[in-house]
C-alpha cells in the first residue's frame, strides 16, 4: 500500500523564527464556548459507558466513538476516529493530532496521539486515572506536548444512553495556553507542497516521528532553550541526530521511532523548563522592581520625617531668639506659626497609570500588585486564574493558622484594600472535600479588612494537585490552600503570557 507522506509533512520543518509577511488569523474553538460536557464515569462493574466524537467547524466532517469502563484505579478508554484528514490543513507546524482529557476544574491531560492510516481512520487504546473528564482532540506539532493548542478538531458528545454523571466543564480558555507550541513558517515554502515521493506506511511512520522530534526542538530552540536548557536541549538534538542517522541507513524501525520519541519528549522538556526559567526570570525582575519601590517610598518617608524634625528645631530656634530679644512685658505681635503636620500613616502605594492604553493599564497594574503580594513572603505565582498565593500545608496547625501567618496575610489583605473591585477566591486543596482551613484563611482576611462579599470560599479536594499522590512530599504538597485574586481592573492575561503568530495557509 502507499500514501502520500513526506510531501504532506515535509513543509513543517522549517527554522524557527523566520519573518512572514503576513499573518492571517486561525479560528479559535474554546471548550466551555463549545459545550462540552464531562462525565463522571462512577465504578460500575460490567458496565461500559458509550459516547460520540463530533467535529468542530475545523473538521466539520469528523466522527466517532468511544467505550469507556472505570474499573478498579483506571478508567480504560478505547477510541475510534473517522475522517481525520492532515492536520497540516491548519497550518504546516501541525503534524498529528493528540486525545486530550479535560477535568470539570479545567486542567488538561494528553491521553496519547491519534494517527489516522491511508483510510483517514485512526483507533486508540488507552488508560488513565481520571474519573471525571471530558474529552477532544486537537492538531498539535508533534505527540509529546503537554498543554492543548487552540486548534480543536473534535470533542466528545454526550449520548442518550450515556451512563455516569454529567458534569459542565467549568474550565475558561485562559486555561489552555494559546500557541505555546506554534511558531512563524515561511510562506514560500508553500511552493515545495506536492514534491514529495510516495512512501510506504512504515517509512511515513518513521518519517512522522522525525519531523515531529524535529519541531520539538525547533520550537524549544525558538522559545530560547539554548540559553534556559542548554544541556536539555541538546541532548534532544543529540537523539534527533540519531534517530535521523538511523532512518538513512534504513535500520531497525523500532530504535529510529524510539530515538524520534525521546528526542520529541526531551525537547519538550527543555521548552517546558525555558517556559518556566523565563518566568522566574520575570518574576525576580518584578520582585526587584518592587523592592525598589518599596526603598524608594521609606527613603521618601525618612526624608519627610528628617525635614518635620528640622522645621520643628528651626521654629524652635525662632521662639527661643524672639523670647530672648522682647522685654518680659512686650507681648510678641508675630503671628504663632502653623502646627506641625502629622506624619502620614503607613499606606499601600498605588501606582497611577496612563490612561491612553486600557490593557496595558491592566498588565502592568498587575505587575504591581504581583511584587506587593511577594512582599508578603508567601508563595505568590501570576496564573490564568489570576494572581496565586499559595499557603502550605506546615502552615496550618490541623485546621487553625500558624500565628506567622497571620501577618503574612495581613500584607495580603493589605493589598486587595487597596484595589477595590478585585475579586478573591480561597480554594481548599486536600484529602477530603473540606473547607475548614480555607475558611479560617477568609477569616483572617475579614479580620484585616477585606470585605466579606468579596471572598468566595470553594472546596476542591484533590481535584487539582500539583505532584504526584504516590509519595508523601507530593501529597503534603496537594494539601494547600490558594487564594486566586483576579477582577477586571488586572485583566485575565498573566503578565508573561502573549499571542503567537501562525502561517497563512
Amino acid at each position: 500500500m502507499k500514501i502520500l507522506g513526506p510531501a504532506m509533512i515535509a513543509l513543517a520543518v522549517v527554522t524557527a523564527g523566520a519573518a512572514i509577511a503576513q499573518n492571517v488569523p486561525l479560528y479559535r474553538v474554546t471548550v466551555i464556548e463549545r459545550t462540552v460536557k464531562a462525565v463522571n464515569y462512577q465504578y460500575r462493574s460490567g458496565m461500559p459507558t458509550q459516547i460520540d466524537f463530533r467535529g468542530t467547524v475545523l473538521l466539520p466532517e469528523g466522527r466517532g466513538d468511544a467505550t469507556v469502563e472505570s474499573k478498579a484505579g483506571r478508567t480504560d478508554i478505547d477510541a475510534r476516529f473517522e475522517h481525520v484528514t492532515p492536520p497540516s490543513r491548519y497550518g504546516k507546524e501541525y503534524l498529528t493530532y493528540v486525545l486530550w482529557a479535560i477535568t470539570p476544574e479545567g486542567h488538561a491531560k494528553n491521553l496519547g496521539e491519534v494517527l489516522a492510516g491511508s483510510s483517514d481512520k485512526a483507533k486508540l487504546r488507552v488508560t488513565t486515572d481520571l474519573q471525571a473528564f471530558g474529552m477532544i482532540v486537537t492538531a498539535e506539532p508533534y505527540a509529546a506536548v503537554r498543554q492543548p493548542s487552540d486548534v480543536v478538531v473534535m470533542e466528545n458528545e454526550i449520548r442518550p444512553d450515556t451512563v455516569g454523571t454529567i458534569e459542565p466543564i467549568n474550565a475558561k480558555y485562559d486555561l489552555l495556553p494559546r500557541g505555546q507550541y506554534t511558531y512563524d513558517v515561511p510562506a514560500d515554502l508553500a511552493a515545495a507542497e506536492g514534491n514529495g515521493k510516495l512512501v510506504g506506511m512504515k517509512q511515513y511512520e518513521e518519517l512522522l516521528e522525525i519531523y515531529q522530534a524535529q519541531n520539538a526542538v525547533q520550537i524549544a530552540r525558538a522559545m530560547g532553550a539554548d540559553q534556559y536548557a542548554a544541556d536539555t536541549l541538546a541532548k534532544a538534538q543529540q537523539l534527533l541526530t540519531t534517530a535521523q542517522n538511523l532512518e538513512d541507513s534504513h535500520s531497525d524501525r523500532s530504535s529510529i521511532v524510539q530515538n524520534a520519541r525521546e528526542a520529541a519528549q526531551t525537547a519538550e522538556d527543555a521548552r517546558a523548563i525555558t517556559e518556566k526559567r523565563k518566568q522566574n526570570d520575570e518574576v525576580a525582575a518584578a520582585k526587584a522592581e518592587a523592592g525598589r519601590e518599596r526603598d524608594q517610598r521609606l527613603k521618601a518617608e525618612a526624608d519627610a520625617q528628617a525635614a518635620r524634625a528640622q522645621a520643628s528645631a528651626d521654629r524652635t530656634q525662632l521662639e527661643q531668639e524672639r523670647a530672648r530679644m522682647q522685654p518680659a512685658a512686650t507681648v510678641s505681635t508675630q503671628p504663632a506659626l502653623p502646627p506641625e503636620p502629622p506624619p502620614a500613616p503607613e499606606t499601600i502605594v498605588v501606582v497611577e497609570q496612563p490612561r491612553n492604553n486600557a490593557n496595558q493599564e491592566k498588565r502592568q497594574l498587575r505587575i504591581n500588585i504581583y511584587g506587593q503580594l511577594g512582599a508578603s513572603s508567601l508563595e505568590t505565582t501570576d496564573t490564568p486564574r489570576g494572581l496565586l498565593v499559595t499557603i502550605p500545608a506546615n502552615d496550618f496547625n490541623g485546621r487553625s493558622l500558624q500565628p506567622m501567618v497571620s501577618g503574612q496575610l495581613s500584607r495580603v489583605a493589605s493589598v486587595i484594600r487597596a484595589y477595590p473591585g478585585l475579586r478573591v477566591e480561597v480554594d481548599d486543596n486536600g484529602d477530603s472535600n473540606s473547607s475548614e482551613r480555607a475558611e479560617a484563611v477568609r477569616a483572617a482576611l475579614q479580620a484585616n479588612g477585606v470585605p466579606a462579599n468579596a471572598i468566595i470560599v470553594r472546596p476542591v479536594g484533590n481535584g487539582r494537585p500539583v505532584a504526584s499522590n504516590a509519595t508523601p512530599g507530593g501529597r503534603e504538597l496537594n494539601r494547600r490552600v490558594e487564594i486566586a485574586i483576579s477582577g477586571d481592573a488586572i485583566g485575565t492575561m498573566p503578565y508573561w503570557d502573549r499571542t503567537y503568530s501562525l502561517a497563512p495557509r
